[in-house]
């Protein structure tokens, strides 16, 4: 009797072990069906809302900090944000610019308009400008990233220093405006992140390789600290969106390269900046302009490369080289 009981013991932890991982199993199975229904549902509620009009949420109330309003996008957002009656706080290392962008404001009469000189990619100033920003005209609650360069030739003409400025201008610059800004909107409890990435966020381009490394790099940061928001106690209060526009008439892209003209044209920086203010009271995580591109993009990463290589060639859209 006694010799059976080790291996009735043993049997019986066979079968308790058996029947945890088949407990185990099941556990995961029911979660993974969760999520599929969930998933099913988000499905069917993006749907409904890309047919029925979203209800955009006021921004009239809000201090608005763009970064490169001295020209193009910049001034064109900092006239349509102050158009919907915000506090518009333009900041560019050009004075004279700056200043210009400004004027046309005023001449709007709607929301108030303040202008501030700093070297964004010097991460000192910018926290400088922040304590200025909050005394003088109070704390930020949407910070747009706009500002950005563009050297247009192939890597090996590229110098160092060309690399470094636009990895500071850039990307270090919108680590330095979110650290600065960020901690005013969590004191708020409310707060939005727009920055700029480009279409060269996406896809890689000739002639734009530092650029497009900044660029991709944007979406890398952003996703990652949309991820940070979600988990944390900011979840609902702290909004981020990226905008990946396509080549724009403010000046960067000299030598555009445009097979299809009436259908991928240069966008005009007016329409761009009024898609990324829609974005941005709509909550939009991520936008392509055109909007076109975001899905054709993700539909030829499921394809393989070779294929994404031949619509590249077909589209045939680039800059050419600076130096030419």
């Amino acid at each position: 009797m006694y010799n059976c009981l080790p291996v009735f013991l043993k049997s019986l932890s066979s079968t308790t072990t058996a029947s945890r991982k088949m407990f185990s199993f099941l556990q995961d199975l029911l979660q993974f069906l969760v999520l599929f229904v969930r998933v099913l549902i988000e499905l069917i509620i993006v749907l409904l809302r890309s047919i029925v009009p979203k209800k955009l949420k006021d921004i009239s109330e809000e201090i608005v900090l763009i970064t490169g309003t001295g020209h193009g996008i910049g001034r064109e957002l900092a006239l349509h944000y102050a158009a919907y009656g915000s506090t518009v706080v333009c900041v560019d290392i050009d004075e004279k610019n700056n200043m210009e962008t400004v004027q046309e404001v005023r001449r709007l009469n709607r929301g108030a308009v303040h202008s501030f000189s700093c070297d964004v990619s010097k991460r000192d100033q910018v926290l400088a400008l922040a304590k200025r920003v909050q005394t003088e005209v109070g704390p930020v609650s949407v910070l747009v990233n706009n500002v950005g360069i563009m050297p247009t030739h192939p890597l090996p003409q590229q110098s160092a220093e060309e690399i470094q400025r636009v990895f500071d201008v850039n990307v270090f610059s919108q680590f330095w405006t979110i650290q600065a800004f960020l901690g005013q909107m969590k004191e708020q409890g409310k707060g939005h992140i727009i920055s700029l990435s480009s279409i060269a966020g996406l896809v890689g381009l000739s002639n734009l390789v530092p650029y497009c490394a900044t660029k991709f790099a944007v979406r890398g940061m952003m996703e990652a600290l949309h991820e940070e928001l979600r988990e944390g106690p900011y979840k609902d209060l702290i909004k981020v969106t990226t905008i990946f526009p396509y080549m724009t008439n403010t000046g960067l892209c000299k030598y555009p390269k445009v097979k299809f003209p009436t259908i991928l044209g240069l966008l005009d920086p007016k329409q761009v900046a009024m898609r990324i203010v829609e974005a941005h009271r709509s909550n939009c995580l991520e936008v392509t302009i055109p909007s076109c591109l975001m899905y054709i993009n993700n539909w030829t990463r499921l394809l393989p490369s070779s294929c994404g290589i031949m619509l590249k060639d077909y589209i045939d859209s680039g800059v050419e080289s600076d130096l030419n």
